[in-house]
């Protein structure tokens, strides 16, 4: 049996489609061996017409490690890892920004597993960028300005009270969720684990401050760096089919997930898997 999958490169620094793999069946060796591998050159592979249940959903990301329980999403019925994203007009994404998953706690998510459930007639895509490209782009100075610092990270960023108030169940479940995450700190440079290579750990979605230095001068270069990041040739876009998967390596990008369609509904299921603490070693 031929095991060796097809990767077709998106572009030069993120982003790759993958063939010749059933993700319901379970993964042998070999294949998880090339998946994961992948995954670290490319930070996000794609893979289409993957009809995966929440169980199946769930067993595919636990091979990868173990799994997060968000305090706030709603999850599968029965699934508890598995949490659903129901976007329409009476539920508008509390992501609306450029993030990367869950940094507002000591080990953000290694990675993510994203399915797409029901999708608008158009729009809803989702951007991703590499923070890898985005540090390398950057000259030697700059580099050696951000080396060693740290920035505050903030779970009420993105997660607003008034955003949380559609019954008392869900405004305690806020509650809860804030009185356990509580500001704290990562390093503005990430070196990823595996590669060794390094990455700018900041994000629009939840990163607040750069310690120690004055709130102009943490605004301004936070300012530049969202900006930065975010540059057209630092991302890969995908364009969405019925039961499309993603799986990215969340230590190195982040993502923007395109709010176009409303008020249309797009529904995705998304599991996530716990990492480690984030880590800056000089190269």
């Amino acid at each position: 049996m031929n095991e060796r999958l097809t990767i077709t490169a998106l572009g030069p620094y993120i982003g790759a489609e993958v063939s010749n793999l059933d993700l319901a069946r379970p993964l042998s060796d070999a294949q998880f061996e090339q998946l994961y591998h992948a995954m670290i050159r490319h930070q996000v592979l794609f893979f289409r017409q993957q009809p995966l249940t929440p169980v199946l959903h769930r067993a595919l990301a636990a091979r990868f490690g173990d799994l997060h329980i968000h305090p706030v999403y709603p999850h599968a019925a029965d699934v508890e890892e598995i949490i659903v994203l129901d976007t329409h007009d009476n539920n508008p994404p509390d992501n609306d920004n450029w993030h990367t998953d869950v940094t507002f706690i000591d080990t953000p998510p290694a990675g993510a597993i994203l399915a797409a459930k029901q999708l608008p007639e158009t729009g809803g895509d989702t951007l991703w960028a590499s923070g890898i490209a985005a540090y390398e782009a950057l000259s030697a100075p700059f580099k050696t300005l951000l080396s060693g610092l740290q920035a505050e990270h903030d779970f009420t960023k993105s997660f607003q009270e008034f955003k949380h108030r559609g019954s008392e169940e869900e405004h305690a479940r806020w509650k809860k969720a804030v009185a356990s995450n509580p500001p704290l700190l990562h390093p503005v440079i990430r070196t990823h684990p595996v590669s060794g290579k390094q990455a700018l750990f900041v994000n629009e979605g939840f990163t607040t401050r750069i310690v120690n230095l004055t709130q102009k001068e943490s605004d301004a270069l936070l300012a530049f760096l969202f900006a930065h990041i975010t540059k057209p040739e630092f991302q890969v876009r995908w364009r969405w089919q019925q039961d499309d998967v993603a799986i990215w390596d969340n230590r190195v990008t982040q993502h923007y997930a395109n709010a176009d369609y409303l008020p249309q509904r797009r529904i995705m299921h998304r599991a996530t898997i716990l990492g480690d603490k984030p880590f800056y070693r000089a190269g």
